[in-house]
């Protein structure tokens, strides 16, 4: 049975007896009834402007959505109701729309970005069993306000959440508004009963009407009275109950002004009453049956959500039967029998395998068609030993056209493949060539982009409390987990195959991604020596200074406090030592780089609290941090990661090497602890501008590229025009902001970048962009048709084809176009240079190991190769490095290094 009323008078009568019926049917049950409201599009704007911007893989923006049912899950927990609805919009003009078109009517849209997410969420509630109350010509707010007396009539507790506050003219006895606010201590909730209302606003939820009315709301085109503000409106009503009456005793109405606007306007303001009044007797097409809560985590819903990428949520399916592919797993401990499914196996065209190992314990999936995994283990007992399994794997290698995994890296140790190997097909790899921008490339999201297939996560069937491996003994959730990558790992070589194809970056991978696996498991292999009484006592040198700095901190501000609170810091800074340049946060002062730097020429407690900071960071994550990952070899043996960066850059985890700070000769100091073996020395060869070169050979600039044939300083020169004056009187401050130009201009800086950078004005900073692009045309050309490309494809590339997506450039958010439209810029140049030092390290590596040489690649940071280098081979090794990485690749300009030697990281860099 429906609820479904009509405006005129008698609907509030019929929907009473109707919605009693329903609920007396309720009540025998004995189930207290609660009925949850929420304000669809008030709780997804909110959401949207309170999570940063985030798109599925496939440049859907899901913020709003991911946003809406969070706050949906915690009123759900809270309140626990017996039944829900949520309330829309339609985009068709509302019953108050057609009354009043030149005001309601004239709303200013909703951003792109949130209005594609609308229909997004109405199917994901409409999966998840929640009825939508949507009537063509009426607001949400007309619904809730007609759901909520039909519930409060039918003996309901009501519960209304919507971020509107026009919503608390519904409030009653039995009816409350929740209000949810964001900050950056989470989520509170404002609450109001219609005694709330009247302790806060000074009059009644009816009166609310009458106050807004008066004030106006621009956001609602509301225009209200014309002088008449928030104040003296709830003083209007609170004397005379409403703009009626206070109309009707005009004469007593103060101040004069409102009384002469009250009089003049009054016809506006009766029509701004209309216009903020919502609807009691709205149709609704639900009745209280359809909003009984129900099932919420059906399988459409788990697809719905897999598809946009909300893992957190999908924990909340815990228990069900999502996935859309069941494996066939069958466990093989008989040697004979794996025997004969190795030979088998040998002869098909391709190949899916999964590897887990845990002590001394292993197993493996193999997949070559169908849905059926064979799964082999080696728990410590039997026939079947590791030995023979990657033996196994390595026939598969040499005789199946391809053989599939994800991160192929993590197994290469025990695999006699090499860099040459022409059936590896490493597919977590080939996933982020296709689309840089995912944080994950693993078996649910490859099922998921490619084979159009939902399957549950590592994360959701394993956890602490569901091990992968239990005493020795591979879990079912285990084994279900192998099985899926296996079946995953074949399917996928075909679509991905396709789409790297497509996209003409086959090369790439084959040339440039797969050899560069190789070189970084050789390096984090081979790790790099650290002596550990260095360490120490760089630790010791650290406090030393840090204690220094403190003291004279306190002594500055005439006071002792926490200086790594940024609360006490700005208080002692711009309360008590009354500093300049304070910036006013919802939590106090900020203390930001970005502020203290601003005020860092003015203040001598300024510089010293910069310092500070630098120095406990390094304390902490280099002269402390370092220590726990020395290996009982004395070595670090870190990791470097493939698919994280979205430009191609190589990473560094575990720890990170690439962030140890170099501006500073503390910072520089931390390299002397990394030391060569006995009989070694380092050679660090670094790639000169290398980024410059690559815009030179991109853009065809003829005096850029002049520049460089003739080996002059580039930063001197460019200094020489922007500033109008001989190269030979540069001055080295006129040469350092020129490099700041140099560097800029690749980067997308605008003049108010340049100007913060070099603390000049914007518009002498943009004076210098424009005489560089005058001097260097071409580069404004390339950096300008970059930006187009990167609006018309979606994407922009290497000079070797690799792409990065930029959904930023079709945002309606100025500052994330803007965002766009760097990266538009900097990417085809950084992404290049990231390739060509991946060529040379490869290169390098390869001849280090074909020569048998005891030398050998220990890290790549950057544009940097350092190598350990025993000392009968320095010529060798140092004709090497110039040979490979000055010819990695060609270019109109030369590839320049520059070669240092060291007894430690220190010396030679």
């Amino acid at each position: 049975m429906h609820v479904k009323c009509y405006w005129f008078s008698i609907s509030v009568v019929l929907c009473y007896n109707v919605s009693e019926r329903i609920y007396r049917k309720g009540e025998q049950s004995g189930v207290k009834q609660k009925l949850l409201l929420i304000d669809g599009n008030s709780i997804l704007n909110r959401a949207f402007y309170g999570l940063p911007d985030m798109t599925n893989s496939q440049g859907l923006h899901t913020n709003a959505i991911l946003g809406f049912l969070n706050i949906m899950f915690k009123f759900l927990e809270e309140e626990n109701p017996t039944h829900l609805a949520v309330a829309f919009d339609l985009k068709a003009p509302t019953f108050r729309h057609k009354m009043f078109a030149d005001y309601k009517g004239t709303r200013k849209g909703m951003p792109d970005e949130l209005q594609e997410q609308v229909p997004v969420i109405r199917e994901v509630l409409k999966a998840m069993n929640i009825p939508l109350m949507m009537e063509e010509g009426y607001e949400a707010d007309d619904l809730l306000g007609t759901m909520s007396v039909l519930g409060e009539q039918a003996g309901f507790e009501v519960k209304i959440v919507s971020g509107d506050r026009d919503l608390l003219q519904l409030a009653t006895k039995k009816v409350q508004i929740r209000i949810p606010k964001t900050n950056r201590a989470g989520t509170v909730v404002e609450d109001y009963y219609e005694d709330d209302v009247l302790e806060k606003y000074q009059v009644t939820p009816k009166e609310f009407i009458d106050v807004k009315a008066l004030m106006g709301d621009t956001s609602d085109n509301i225009p209200g009275i014309p002088g008449i503000g928030e104040k003296t409106a709830t003083k209007l009503i609170k004397e005379f109950q409403s703009i009626e009456n206070a109309y009707a005793h005009i004469d007593e109405v103060k101040p004069n002004r409102a009384k002469n606007n009250l009089q003049e306007y009054y016809d506006q303001g009766v029509m701004s009453k209309e216009l903020a009044t919502i609807k009691l007797d709205s149709p609704i097409d639900i009745s209280f049956d359809d909003a009984k809560l129900g099932d919420l985590y059906t399988k459409e819903a788990y697809h719905m959500l897999k598809e946009l990428e909300f893992k957190a949520i999908l924990k909340r399916f815990d228990g069900e039967e999502q996935e859309d592919l069941e494996v066939k797993i069958k466990e093989i401990i008989d040697l004979a029998e794996a025997e004969d499914i190795f030979a088998k196996a040998v002869k098909k065209k391709e190949a899916g395998i999964s590897i887990y190992k845990e002590n001394d314990a292993m197993w493996v999936a193999l997949n070559t068609e169908g849905e059926e995994v064979y799964l082999f283990s080696c728990e410590g007992f039997g026939f079947i030993t590791q030995d023979f399994l990657y033996e196994k794997i390595d026939d598969l290698y040499d005789n199946i056209g391809y053989v599939a995994m994800m991160e192929v890296k993590e197994h290469l140790s025990h695999l006699t493949i090499h860099e040459m190997t022409k059936s590896i097909f490493d597919v977590s790899l080939a996933a982020y060539l296709v689309n840089p921008l995912k944080s994950t490339y693993e078996y649910d999201d490859i099922a998921r982009d490619y084979k159009s297939m939902m399957l549950p996560s590592k994360k959701e069937l394993i956890d602490k409390k569901h091990p992968m491996v239990t005493d020795g003994v591979l879990s079912d959730a285990g084994k279900k987990i192998m099985g899926y990558e296996a079946y995953i790992s074949r399917e996928a070589i075909q679509p991905l195959s396709d789409k790297l194809t497509e996209l003409e970056m086959m090369d790439l991978y084959r040339e440039i991604e797969i050899p560069t696996m190789f070189a970084l498991h050789d390096m984090e292999v081979r790790g790099i020596h650290v002596d550990s009484k260095a360490l120490k006592g760089y630790g010791d040198q650290l406090v030393g200074r840090i204690e220094e700095l403190q003291e004279s901190i306190y002594k500055e501000a005439g006071e002792e406090f926490n200086i790594n609170s940024p609360k006490q810091l700005g208080v002692v800074l711009f309360d008590h030592m009354k500093l300049e340049g304070a910036k006013k946060t919802k939590t106090g002062y900020s203390t930001s780089v970005e502020v203290l730097e601003k005020i860092e020429h003015l203040y001598p407690i300024i510089p010293m609290i910069l310092e500070y900071r630098q120095l406990t960071k390094l304390k902490s994550t280099y002269a402390d941090g370092l220590a726990n990952f020395i290996q009982d070899d004395q070595r670090i043996h870190g990791k470097f990661n493939q698919t994280i960066t979205a430009t191609g850059r190589i990473s560094s985890t575990e720890p990170n090497l690439q962030n140890i700070p170099i501006r500073m000769e503390l910072g520089r100091a931390i390299r002397k602890v990394f030391l060569p073996e006995e009989g070694y020395i380092f050679l660090d060869a670094d790639y000169s501008q290398i980024e410059l070169r690559v815009l030179a050979h991109l853009s065809q600039d003829e005096k850029l590229i002049h520049a460089y044939e003739e080996n002059q300083d580039i930063h001197a020169r460019t200094a020489s025009e922007v500033f109008g004056i001989p190269m030979d009187e540069v001055t080295s401050t006129q040469r350092r902001d020129a490099k700041a130009v140099n560097f800029g201009i690749i980067y997308g800086l605008s003049a108010f970048g340049l100007s913060q950078d070099l603390k000049i004005s914007r518009k002498q900073a943009q004076e210098y962009i424009d005489r560089y692009f005058a001097m260097y045309p071409r580069v404004k050309e390339f950096l300008d048709g970059e930006v187009e490309k990167g609006k018309t494809d979606g994407y922009v590339k290497t000079m070797f084809n690799r792409i990065r997506p930029i959904p930023e450039l079709k945002s309606s958010n100025f500052m994330q176009r803007n965002f766009g439209e760097r990266v538009a810029m900097n990417s085809p140049i950084q992404g290049t240079a990231a390739d060509i030092i991946k060529i040379a390290m490869v290169r390098v590596n390869m001849k280090l190991k074909e020569k048998q040489m005891k030398s050998r690649l220990l890290l790549q940071i950057h544009d940097e190769l350092l190598i350990e280098t025993h000392l009968d081979e320095f010529e060798e090794v140092k004709e090497i490095l110039q040979n490979e990485m000055m010819n990695a690749v060609s270019l109109r300009v030369p590839l320049n290094i520059d070669i240092e030697q060291g007894a430690s990281w220190y010396e030679a860099k």
